[in-house]
């Protein structure tokens, strides 16, 4: 058999001094893993049916000859919808007790499965005069429910009115009936007053066993959000983030424009300064700087041209001087 795992300090203590009771006519170590199982199915229901209607089954498989048990079973099956399964578990356990502790639920089992008519006959038998106040004034949040499940409004609303409805006094069952009347007149038209038993049930609603706050503001116009919403926060989250980069590639690309700017003035400079340049290569000073140059480069010009006019005279006295040696010599040129 599968077990489910359990808290070490889960010790089974913690069930009702009845229902260990009953658990003493079975052996003291599965009486303990019964009563374990049991707790965890006390402290799922509200908030884990599906949990609860798990650690049920175990207990029910250790110990199905427990009235206790088969009545654990058939509320985590009927917290999960199960009505039918609910509705054998109850019969069940009223046959191990025989008391009529659970004909309201067993009724409500009925509405559950589609038969309504069945659960107004349930409630006009004479188990119902044995249930203590609160199990009749469960009985009649039943009754109205089938009459309004067969169409029958306005015999709802008056099913429920009860000298329990009218009473100032505050029980555990005073904010479901007071809820219960007003959802009854809402379903008739009758706003004003269903607004007013609203408030009551509110009023009177000390555990949170209902929405009647919610009711409240539906009928005011008012609609509240989540606050706790996780993918709302997901996105409040991310705004921030994603702001922030859309700031950073604003800021980036600002910064590139501006390198643009400053790329395209440069190279306006360096176009308006060029000629600058150019002409600072013939400022006076650089001329200044070239003449020597020139004075430089004359002398050695005029140098080379005397060099070859020497060269040419004397070569020509060379040929005067051989021409004049081969002539004959005159005869009286001194005298």
């Amino acid at each position: 058999m599968k077990r489910l795992p359990i808290p070490d300090d889960v010790t089974g203590e913690e069930i009702d001094k009845s229902v260990r009771q009953e658990l003493m006519s079975l052996p003291k170590t599965l009486a303990e893993d019964v009563a374990r199982n049991l707790v965890m199915v006390a402290k799922l229901l509200d908030d884990e049916p599906e949990q609860a209607y798990q650690y049920a089954r175990v207990a029910l498989r250790l110990a199905s000859r427990v009235a206790a048990v088969r009545e654990a079973a058939g509320f985590a099956s009927y917290a999960v919808g199960k009505y039918s399964e609910a509705l054998a578990e109850f019969r069940a356990a009223r046959r191990m007790t025989g008391n009529s502790d659970l004909w309201p639920v067993m009724a409500d089992c009925e509405r559950g499965m589609g038969r309504p008519e069945r659960a107004l006959a349930m409630a006009g038998e004479p188990e119902v005069q044995k249930l203590d106040r609160a199990g009749q004034v469960e009985m009649r949040m039943v009754a109205a429910g089938a009459r309004r499940d067969m169409g029958q409004a306005d015999a709802a609303v008056v099913t429920l009115q009860s000298p329990e409805l009218a009473s100032h006094s505050i029980q555990p069952w005073t904010a479901r009936l007071r809820y219960a009347y007003a959802d009854a007149l809402l379903a008739v038209g009758r706003e004003d007053e269903a607004r007013e038993w609203f408030a009551k049930a509110l009023e009177a609603d000390q555990g949170g066993t209902t929405d009647a706050s919610d009711r409240l503001a539906e009928l005011d116009g008012v609609e509240f959000v989540d606050a706790l919403d996780p993918e709302q926060e997901a996105d409040d989250a991310l705004k921030p983030v994603a702001e922030s980069r859309a700031d950073e590639s604003k800021a980036e690309d600002v910064e590139d424009e501006d390198v643009e700017d400053e790329d395209v003035e440069d190279d306006d400079v360096e176009d308006d300064e060029e000629p600058e340049a150019v002409e600072s290569e013939i400022e006076p000073e650089d001329a200044e700087a070239v003449e020597p140059e020139a004075d430089l480069v004359e002398p050695e010009v005029q140098d080379d041209d005397a060099e070859d006019l020497a060269e040419d005279a004397e070569s020509a006295a060379e040929a005067r001087s051989e021409d004049r040696a081969g002539l004959p010599e005159k005869d009286g040129d001194d005298s």
